[in-house]
């Protein structure tokens, strides 16, 4: 088969309707799902009762710059019951393991998994249960809020997405990248990546100091970048030599680039979730650097002090 052909059938397939179910249809997971649904895929959103019945009786409504204001039609239920195409996670690494009860193995088939999650090591967590032809990681680059149950705020101007899995076949991750995209310029950009772990630590070098240094002085990125550069300086360069140990991406000033773009104003989702009295996703982010960093012999004090005053902070 020419290259051609072979990019004909990903069109081809990318076009079938598939059936994809979302766990956790929250800012990321709303929002997909309603993408997912308008470009005529079948959708189903796993959810707890109250979330389901919203679902199920008005929809998803969504309200975006990039996608416009829709309201997708979606099927919903506690927990799946029949085999998909593919299991979006977008739940937050706290509540994966309460969550994954209602995504049983023997009922999702041969379906993939395809998590969104922070951290580097839920892959093999997931692949361990579920094995590893099924799981598919997946980044996702969005601003996007649930405001209440059904109804989602994307207010980034953009929605990229980059899909990989070292053991699943190119074809399948093909297919599920069409669906994803939703229709081209209706929905977002995605992109099939073949180095898993480039993918996952390209996000990790990312948010690993953002995260921590936000949370641990409660003030948003642009006073992170000012009031702390000297720590930030040092906690990305801890971070690029972790991540170039693991096979990711490593150059401090790229890094530093990028937080010196974003708004002043932009704070961390773990941030958030310390303002809201929620569980922190400390273990999957801090504590992964920390583990990856002992295995590779790679010294992060600056990492490891942060990762310490931020546990001592949720014990009091």
């Amino acid at each position: 088969m020419t290259k051609d052909q072979s990019k004909k059938r990903a069109d081809e397939r990318s076009q079938e309707r598939s059936t994809v179910a979302v766990l956790g249809p929250g800012g990321v997971g709303g929002l997909l799902a309603a993408l997912v649904a308008r470009a005529g895929h079948r959708v189903i959103c796993l959810a707890g009762d109250e979330t389901a019945r919203a679902l199920r009786t008005d929809g998803i409504r969504v309200r975006s710059g990039r996608f416009g204001d829709f309201t997708a039609a979606v099927e919903a239920d506690t927990e799946l019951r029949e085999p998909v195409d593919a299991c979006l996670i977008t739940v937050k690494h706290t509540a994966l393991d309460a969550a994954l009860e209602r995504v049983r193995p023997e009922v999702l088939g041969d379906g993939l998994l395809v998590p969104f999650l922070n951290g580097v090591e839920h892959p093999a967590t997931l692949r361990a249960r579920y094995g590893a032809a099924r799981v598919a990681p997946a980044v996702i680059r969005v601003e996007s809020t649930r405001t209440a149950p059904g109804v989602i705020e994307h207010g980034s101007p953009f929605a990229e997405i980059d899909l990989t899995g070292a053991s699943v076949p190119r074809g399948r991750l093909d297919a599920l990248a069409g669906a994803l995209a939703a229709a081209g310029s209706t929905g977002p950009t995605v992109r099939v990546v073949d180095d898993e772990a480039a993918t996952l630590w390209a996000k990790m070098s990312f948010l690993a100091p953002f995260a921590l240094l936000t949370t641990r002085y409660g003030v948003p990125l642009g006073e992170v970048r000012t009031r702390h550069r000297e720590e930030l300086t040092a906690l990305v360069t801890e971070t690029a030599a972790v991540s170039r140990a693991c096979g990711g991406p490593a150059d401090p000033a790229v890094a530093l680039s990028r937080y010196d773009a974003f708004p002043p104003d932009t704070k961390s989702s773990m941030q958030r979730d310390a303002e809201a009295g929620r569980p922190l996703e400390l273990d999957a982010i801090g504590g992964a650097l920390l583990r990856a960093a002992d295995r590779h012999g790679v010294a992060v004090p600056v990492a490891r002090g942060l990762v310490r005053e931020l546990e001592d902070n949720r014990r009091h």
